[in-house]
């Protein structure tokens, strides 16, 4: 949901008028009284977004909120701007200034506002309940009477945010945890958090950014011998690989997978991007050899009673860039913020990542 009942509040005392789409909050266990007590009114269906200034959104909006949208309005939200082209002419048809919160650069200044993050935490999180629950055994050691419990052995394949979370989770849960990532820097925040780092000697693929870029084919090739070794002895593994704008990079092959104890279980958070897995299915379990793949979508949406507050809180702190003291829509289209998120504008796309933006 990409409001809640404290960003409302939030909105009203700023000035502005709040809608919210009948029902939005029943995912989130969000009613909409809760909207109303806030201040909102309650709107059915798409022509919530007739007469609004501003739009918030979780994904890309139908045709129909398209056509409903008026130009010059704010539409922002996750709008998957890696995503297919013809849906984003189309977006950019309707002349909204269209948003995509999933650019937002990796300034300090911006970090309240980053989706991604908020997210991504969620899901790492996610990732390892998900594990435990499909593993046969218990992921503590235990000694008892009639025998000692080895603790399992979690390997977690990407340490940005969701593979930290994931980490720290599986350290909770008691397991033995390793980890990965082809950014050297990642290693003192591996073992801050208690896990052994497992690194070949290649060149660091951290990007200015601060995200990861694409290995040499002779540093995959080393890269993928040492995890190959290193998987064949784990319980759980949990992949958390992306590059932006494209497809995911395979980090278990069906070899690593056929390696593994029948009873394993891989959890592939980038399923929606192809996979670090080439068995891994978008919500599916694949049982492959006796080792258990998940694909399930967008695992911070289980915790949706969690993920919606952050998500709005997140779009809240953008619009404050926004919004004058007056509560009226104020844009500066030089503000690094602004521009690094702007994917269209007057019914063009104007985002630099896409060739022949205006």
């Amino acid at each position: 949901m990409a409001i809640s009942p404290d960003t409302v509040k939030a909105y009203v005392k700023k000035g502005l008028s709040v809608a919210v789409q009948a029902g939005a909050g029943a995912g989130s266990h969000i009613p909409d009284d809760y909207y109303k007590a806030a201040g909102a009114e309650i709107v059915k269906g798409d022509q919530v977004v007739k007469d609004a200034d501003i739009v918030l959104t979780v994904r890309r909006p139908s045709d129909a909120v398209l056509k409903a949208l008026k130009p010059g309005a704010v539409l922002a939200g996750g709008l998957d701007p890696y995503g297919e082209r013809k849906g984003l002419e189309a977006l950019a048809k309707s002349k909204a200034h269209l948003f995509a919160m999933e650019l937002m650069p990796r300034i300090t200044r911006a970090q309240s506002m980053d989706i991604l993050s908020s997210q991504a935490n969620l899901a790492g999180y996610k990732a390892v309940i998900e594990a435990a629950a499909h593993y046969g055994k218990a992921l503590p050691m235990m000694m008892t009477a009639a025998g000692t419990v080895p603790a399992a052995k979690a390997f977690i394949m990407g340490v940005g945010v969701a593979g930290l979370q994931a980490i720290a989770t599986a350290r909770r849960l008691g397991a033995i945890v390793s980890a990965t990532d082809v950014r050297k820097a990642t290693e003192e925040q591996v073992k801050s958090l208690g896990a052994k780092f497992v690194f070949a000697d290649v060149a660091d693929a951290a990007t200015a950014g601060g995200y990861a870029k694409e290995l040499s084919a002779e540093d995959k090739a080393k890269q993928a011998a040492l995890v190959a070794e290193h998987v064949k002895t784990q319980d759980i593994v949990i992949t958390t690989a992306l590059i932006p704008g494209r497809p995911a990079p395979t980090l278990i092959t069906q070899e690593m997978v056929e390696s593994m104890k029948p009873g394993s279980v891989i959890v592939d958070l980038a399923v929606e991007r192809g996979g670090n897995c080439p068995l891994s299915k978008p919500d599916k379990i694949v049982e492959h050899k006796g080792v258990s793949i998940i694909g399930t979508l967008n695992l911070a949406g289980r915790l949706a009673g969690n993920a919606s507050p952050l998500y709005a809180k997140n779009l809240a702190n953008f619009l404050d860039l926004m919004i004058d003291k007056d509560g009226k829509l104020k844009i500066d289209f030089d503000d690094e913020i602004i521009k690094g998120t702007l994917i269209a504008r007057d019914g063009a796309l104007v985002h630099p990542m896409y060739a022949g933006a205006k």
